[in-house]
């Protein structure tokens, strides 16, 4: 990676030139100047990547070669580097960094410079603002963004986020109205406070002081360093009794809930989105897809340095880990978790803790469903969870409509059926099944039927 890192480097500096410079002009002109700054900035943070050290993160990797494709776009006549600029900022931000995020922003600066039109670059910029908490300029780029969306159903999380971040604030400036009513009648509607014990008047001069930085148009971690300093000065200066004292504990305690989260229309989803049969159409639609076994050798393989199966695991858009993991590295790459409740008491499992950007739990009658997903549902670890509706895809009578009389099917097996009917993935791959002898019986004769090529780590299945 060493190697590829700084040829990269080079490339992006030769075409874009070093920071503080002007790129060097070509026969036949070039790129436009904004996507010459993007690149330069692409340099920038490449530059800091190879100062930190070996990279040991894959989301990082994916950014790098996110990089490489837009160096690609911007060096190729009649390229489309637009998209590729707005792949690489958000893939920026898929990264999870700080410095992703800056980096996300500038490139949507340069993408909002390039076109002021593109709905793409304004989301972009509102979900870099989003990230790094400032929420107010993310509402302007937000309402961008909506002005030049045509599609409702689209407009829906973003509409949703823009009210959380209203309300949000909104919680900030009523404290501030709280607090301000309270020092203008001097009575905070109670008197039994420190300020009749000599204690009031220092803790209520911290308190203004605090009072004065706390405002809607901070970062949010700001914001909530100050709210938190707030309250907590307000409660030794007037006591937690004390009715505007425990108003404004309320305004706090919704403002983090609501900073932590958008509001989802399932409680019991640990602050994830819930997503059904459409959005998981959408989500495998024209990508590739692998499933990777948990066994020993494929969990060695995969985690030894440079191997062919990490490599090839590394090249799919989503990579599918199915239950609970015995051999699987804690860090490994999942894309999507499946998992499927079994026994009487299937809510008192080991909690889902595995970092997932999809968890797909399939499990019956509806009651023990639910129970399991408030159990083990770890809030933060994963970003969607499959709603009632993917819940039991094999015996749906609306998906697949199978008899329930051919026994409990593997969890492995059920994501294949469940991406057979969807349909829509480019290439669905079983990686360490080994011919597949993981699988019943019964599930290998379908997956024969439907194998186009098998190899000593996949066997590959194109979808009808």
């Amino acid at each position: 990676m060493g190697q590829t890192l700084t040829g990269l480097l080079t490339s992006v500096r030769a075409i874009a030139g070093r920071p503080g410079t002007p790129a060097q002009g070509r026969p036949g002109g070039g790129p436009d100047q904004a996507l010459l700054a993007a690149l330069r900035l692409c340099g920038d943070h490449l530059s800091a990547l190879a100062a930190a050290g070996p990279l040991t993160d894959a989301r990082r990797t994916r950014l790098i070669a996110s990089i490489g494709a837009l160096t690609t776009a911007c060096s190729t006549p009649d390229a489309d580097a637009f998209d590729a600029l707005l792949r690489t900022g958000q893939q920026a931000l898929d990264s999870g960094g700080e410095a992703e995020a800056r980096l996300a922003l500038a490139l949507a600066d340069e993408a909002t410079a390039l076109r002021a039109r593109s709905k793409g670059a304004w989301r972009l910029r509102g979900n870099a603002l989003d990230a790094l908490g400032r929420g107010e300029e993310a509402i302007t780029a937000y309402e961008r963004h909506l002005a030049l969306q045509q599609n409702t159903t689209a407009s829906r999380d973003v509409e949703r986020r823009i009210a959380t971040l209203r309300a949000a604030g909104d919680r900030i400036d009523e404290a501030l109205t709280l607090f301000r009513a309270g020092a203008d009648t001097g009575a905070d509607t109670g008197a039994d406070t420190g300020a009749n014990t000599g204690v009031g008047t220092g803790v209520g001069t911290k308190a203004s002081s605090t009072a004065a930085r706390l405002s809607r148009h901070l970062p949010a971690a700001e914001a909530r360093a100050a709210f938190t300093d707030l309250v907590r000065l307000r409660t030794a200066e007037h006591g937690a009794g004390n009715p505007a004292v425990r108003r404004l504990a309320a305004l706090y305690a919704e403002h983090r809930r609501l900073s932590d989260r958008d509001p989802v229309a399932d409680p019991l989803l640990g602050g994830a989105e819930p997503i059904g049969v459409p959005g998981l159409r959408r989500l495998v639609a024209g990508r590739t897809v692998c499933l990777v076994a948990d066994t020993p050798r494929t969990a060695e393989q995969e985690q030894r340095p440079g191997s062919p199966l990490a490599a090839l695991i590394e090249g799919y858009d989503l990579v599918v880990r199915c239950d609970e993991a015995r051999h699987t590295a804690p860090a490994a790459r999942t894309d999507l978790h499946a998992c499927t409740l079994r026994g009487d008491t299937p809510w008192k499992g080991p909690r889902w803790d595995r970092r997932a950007g999809t968890r797909l739990v399939f499990g019956d009658p509806l009651p023990h469903w639910r129970l399991a997903l408030r159990g083990r549902l770890v809030p933060g670890a994963q970003d969607r969870v499959g709603d009632a509706t993917l819940r039991r895809p094999l015996h749906d009578p609306a998906l697949l409509g199978e008899e329930a009389g051919a026994g409990p099917a593997s969890t492995a097996y059920t994501v294949l059926r469940l991406l057979d009917f969807l349909g829509t993935p480019a290439r669905v791959d079983l990686i360490g099944f080994e011919g597949p002898a993981a699988l019943s019986p019964r599930e290998r004769e379908w997956v024969g039927t439907r194998t186009a090529n098998t190899d000593d780590t996949a066997v590959r299945i194109t979808l009808r």
